[in-house]
């Protein structure tokens, strides 16, 4: 499978088509007040960074990576078409939004996903995810798993 990750629009018919999926999901398996989804025009804002993974050109994932303003940037949207699992899409992602981090200088990347979502929550720790207390605007919720990884630059 050849797979090329590039930022593009999130305003894309393959793109809502994903976002419309992950909205789906998520909604399936928590109430509406544990749901922390960015909509489109979210997504486009200043200061989002937005990938789409393609294999054969075909798009099978997105991301976004959300800078906080303090130096730190939070992971949204990061979704898998499910009939492209298991071809390393996220980890490329993954890769991907990590390296454009470092490259800015960014201190950490943090998240918020679900405690019904190991397969989520084992990429994240596969990548040096830890537990974090809620951040930024999130409150404490049962059904949510903070996680954050400090990065270091390279001398």
């Amino acid at each position: 499978m050849s797979l090329t990750i590039a930022i593009e629009s999130p305003r894309q018919e393959g793109v809502i088509r994903l976002l419309d999926m992950s909205s789906a999901y998520a909604e399936s398996l928590y109430p509406p007040e544990s749901n922390h989804i960015l909509d489109l025009s979210s997504l486009e804002k200043t200061g989002v960074t937005f990938w789409v993974a393609r294999a054969e050109g075909a798009i099978v994932g997105c991301c976004a990576l959300v800078a906080a303003g303090d130096g730190t940037a939070e992971i949204k949207r990061m979704f898998v078409d499910p009939a492209a699992r298991g071809r390393s899409v996220a980890r490329r992602l993954m890769e991907t939004l990590e390296a454009t981090a470092l490259d800015r200088s960014l201190s950490a990347i943090r998240l918020e996903t679900g405690i019904y979502q190991p397969e989520a929550i084992g990429l994240y720790r596969k990548f040096g995810y830890v537990e974090i207390p809620a951040f930024g605007s999130y409150q404490p919720d049962p059904l949510s798993l903070f996680m954050e990884k400090r990065l270091t630059q390279a001398s």
